[in-house]
């Protein structure tokens, strides 16, 4: 028997090795090409042409941060979208909470017939130029409502949402309920407390949403103080290439030749995904956390 059981723990080792050893290397490819643009975006022009980045920056310079930083619009497009993903982050999940709660609820009146209307706009949307006519027709052209309104509540998070308060234990609503509270009470001293794990990863979801914002933003706002980062981006992406292409060859072509479509490319990418990367590894406790553990006794 000890013979048998001294296999099955050796047996029960050599997997758990070749499991992290398979975790590890799908995460080492996962990560390798945000690696190779973070090397390229240090890298010279002719390193990047040549093919010779890999894993480190090859004749390093900041030439491509240089360009899309010198005259500030970064900087402005980037406060844009910190106050579209904040705002808009905190408008769904309010809208989303509010409306997950009552209809995890069997008791609500109708509960079945909102249920059809809710599931009905996942099938059938309106389409881009009823959209846009709504929301000029409504004057919120040029403003960020023009982006919020329309994206108040995501149907697929509000199922989410409501279908972890169903799995919540009915036991400690009727306890506070016994003892005098009312719905509001129970939704935000019981409930929200009890989801934190679900709130932190649909407030990720929308939040990344916010930040990765380009087609409605340049569907509706056409300033270009309001614009966000990803429009920003790829308007001066698009103006690198232009300019040098218009100097390709030219009296002034050394001077653009420090710099390259894919060097440019580069830095974006890493501009946009750096603030991103910041965030999620302080939501990401939230997402294991046994929070119902010792809620319910007997």
């Amino acid at each position: 028997m000890k013979r048998v059981a001294k296999q099955y723990s050796i047996a029960v080792g050599v997997g758990n090795v070749f499991l992290y050893l398979f975790l590890g290397l799908s995460s080492l490819l996962a990560l390798f090409p945000l690696w190779y643009e973070l090397a390229a975006s240090f890298s010279s022009s002719r390193a990047i042409t040549a093919g010779e980045v890999l894993l480190w920056p090859v004749e390093f310079n900041l030439h491509a941060y240089n360009r899309l930083f010198e005259d500030g619009q970064i900087l402005i497009a980037m406060r844009n979208t910190v106050v579209i993903m904040l705002i808009g982050t905190l408008l769904n999940m309010l809208m989303t909470i509010l409306a997950a709660y009552p209809l995890s609820k069997r008791r609500l009146m109708g509960r079945s017939g909102l249920l059809l209307f809710i599931t009905f706009t996942m099938l059938f949307v309106s389409g881009i130029i009823p959209s846009f006519i709504l929301v000029k027709s409504l004057g919120l052209m040029d403003t960020y409502w023009s982006l919020w309104l329309p994206a108040l509540v995501s149907t697929y998070n509000l199922f989410v949402m409501k279908t972890f308060m169903e799995g919540l234990p009915e036991e400690i609503e009727e306890s506070a309920a016994m003892d005098g509270a009312g719905d509001w009470r129970i939704l935000t001293q019981i409930m929200l407390p009890l989801c934190k794990p679900i709130i932190a990863s649909l407030s990720l979801f929308y939040a990344v949403g916010w930040w990765n914002s380009y087609f409605q933003v340049l569907l509706y706002i056409t300033k270009s103080s309001h614009q966000s980062l990803m429009v920003k981006l790829y308007q001066m992406i698009n103006q690198v290439d232009a300019s040098l292409l218009n100097h390709a060859g030219g009296s002034e072509g050394a001077e653009h030749i420090l710099l390259t479509p894919e060097g440019i490319k580069a830095a974006a990418i890493i501009i946009a995904v750096t603030p991103i990367l910041c965030v999620y590894p302080f939501l990401q406790k939230h997402f294991v956390k046994g929070v119902l553990i010792g809620s319910v006794k007997g």
